[in-house]
C-alpha cells in the first residue's frame, strides 16, 4: 500500500469518527429537547385542565343566589307585615 492510500484511509477514519461523535452529540441534544418538551406539554395540559370554563359553575351559583334573594325578600316582606300589624 502506498503512503497516500494509508493517509487517505486514516483521514477517512478520522472523518467518520468525527461525524459519528457529532451525530451522537446531536442525538443527546435532541433527547434533552424531547424531554423538556414532554414536561412543557404536561404542564400546559395541567394548566388547561385547571382552567376549565367556569360558565356552568357561575350559572349554578347565580341560580342559588336567585333562590336566596327570593327567600330574603319573603322574609323582609313577612317582617314588614308583622311590624305593621304590631304597630
Amino acid at each position: 500500500m502506498s503512503y497516500a492510500a494509508v493517509v487517505t484511509l486514516i483521514l477517512t477514519a478520522v472523518l467518520v469518527l468525527a461525524l459519528a461523535w457529532y451525530l451522537i452529540q446531536v442525538i443527546r441534544v435532541l433527547a434533552h429537547v424531547n424531554d423538556q418538551l414532554g414536561k412543557i406539554t404536561f404542564g400546559v395540559r395541567a394548566i388547561a385542565h385547571r382552567t376549565i370554563p367556569v360558565e356552568p359553575l357561575v350559572g349554578e351559583i347565580e341560580g342559588d343566589l336567585d333562590a336566596v334573594a327570593g327567600a330574603l325578600e319573603g322574609l323582609v316582606a313577612k317582617a314588614t307585615s308583622a311590624s305593621r300589624q304590631a304597630a
